[in-house]
């Protein structure tokens, strides 16, 4: 699952990093993004595509990813600016926030989908990338389990 990171290893890319949404899918809440850069690739097998693990699992694999991670980063567009625009370009612009919350700043980007960044990095979308990757599936386990975290404790004072 780190064919994509060892691959942009062999051609010098140092700061490798996953990007991941959620919250396309649902019909409230906002649209959450993570970006997860790893300095070495990380131990725990565990991680894969966030949907194919119980929130649980979710939780306990978090704390190995933020461990492990040399650097995350997370971008939140509401559901305001979603109307106003679409569900992909919110979903885009949140991948972008958080990618330029990184420090170190990555020099080469995984995206899951099919679509670009609109940055200056060097960057692969991978369909399926959550599946395929490992910095992407850790990137998806952060963002779903923030977006479940803050939106519903948010909702809950409400």
């Amino acid at each position: 699952m780190d064919a994509h990171e060892q691959g942009a290893l062999k051609r010098g890319y140092r700061f490798i990093a996953g990007v991941d949404e959620a919250g396309r899918g649902p019909l409230a809440g906002p649209v959450v993004a993570a970006a997860v850069i790893f300095s070495s690739l990380p131990l725990n097998v565990g991680i894969k595509d966030s949907k194919a693990l119980s929130p649980l699992q979710r939780k306990t694999i978090l704390l190995d990813i933020y461990r492990e991670a040399l650097a995350i980063g997370i971008g939140v567009v509401w559901m305001e600016e979603i109307e106003t625009t679409n569900i992909l370009a919110a979903s885009l612009k949140a991948m972008t926030h958080a990618v330029k919350k990184l420090n170190p700043s990555p020099d080469f980007i995984l995206i899951d989908g099919q679509f670009p960044l609109n940055i200056s990095i060097p960057q692969l979308p991978v369909i399926k990338g959550d599946a395929k990757s490992v910095s992407i599936a850790a990137a998806s386990i952060v963002a779903k389990t923030v977006r479940i975290s803050r939106y519903f404790s948010i909702i809950r004072f409400y």
